[in-house]
């Protein structure tokens, strides 16, 4: 009995060892509403696998703090519209990037055809971090280049999901809609420490996700209330 009791306390230690040994949990949330058009989304698929691949961020991965980060990716459009592509994967080693890389850069696009949800992606967002590993911070990063047009906005979303010492930060591409940039400054924003970058159209997006990549990684802030709503330079 004593030694059954040692046994289970010992994988106790060791379990709670291997959890405190993640130090961010990463949700990317990618856009493919309507308003993306093929290109736009390969520029997207392919920027974000380049930026994941770029030597600062791999840096940043590996030897940016104590502990391994954890990574998952989806695709949000309309209500029901979430398509799980990178489900939880940790980053411990240079081979699990690459093997994240590979997956994102074949990526298939899962919808074409439907409005903005940003409501529901938020509320997809945190249930993933809800089932994902037990990490020192928890992250939320949405991509997109509208706001939202069918069903509720973050504000309810944040009301009804659990977001408690969550971070949702924000990558807005700059395109035909001048609402886009006050919508995730004032709506999307959430949680300690949370910031946005500005890509100026899909063009930009490649550099403008390295750039978010490598703050959020390393837990990067500029100062308090506007000094974390950065632009393109930021």
């Amino acid at each position: 009995m004593v030694r059954l009791l040692a046994a289970a306390l010992a994988v106790c230690v060791w379990c709670g060892g291997a959890q405190a040994m993640c130090r961010l949990a990463l949700v990317l949330a990618l856009d493919v509403s309507s308003s993306v058009d093929p290109r736009e989304y390969d520029l997207q698929r392919l920027g974000l696998a380049a930026a994941l691949d770029s030597e600062d961020v791999r840096h940043a991965i590996l030897n940016g703090g104590s502990g391994h980060v954890a990574l998952a990716v989806f695709e949000w459009s309309g209500y029901h519209q979430q398509k799980l592509h990178l489900d939880w994967t940790l980053l411990r080693k240079a081979r699990d990037i690459d093997l994240a890389i590979g997956s994102l850069g074949s990526m298939t696009r899962s919808h074409d055809d439907f409005p903005t949800s940003v409501g529901q992606a938020l509320g997809y967002g945190a249930e993933l971090l809800r089932r994902g590993p037990r990490c020192a911070r928890r992250v939320i990063d949405v991509s997109g280049d509208g706001v939202n047009n069918y069903g509720y906005g973050p504000r309810p979303a944040y009301r009804a999901f659990p977001f408690d010492g969550v971070t949702v930060n924000g990558l807005v591409i700059l395109g035909d809609n001048e609402k886009v940039l006050p919508f995730y400054r004032d709506q999307v924003l959430h949680g300690p420490g949370a910031f946005m970058i500005v890509a100026a159209g899909f063009e930009d997006y490649r550099e403008a996700m390295t750039r978010k990549l490598y703050r959020e990684i390393n837990d990067i802030r500029l100062g308090s209330g506007d000094g974390n709503r950065t632009g393109p330079h930021g």
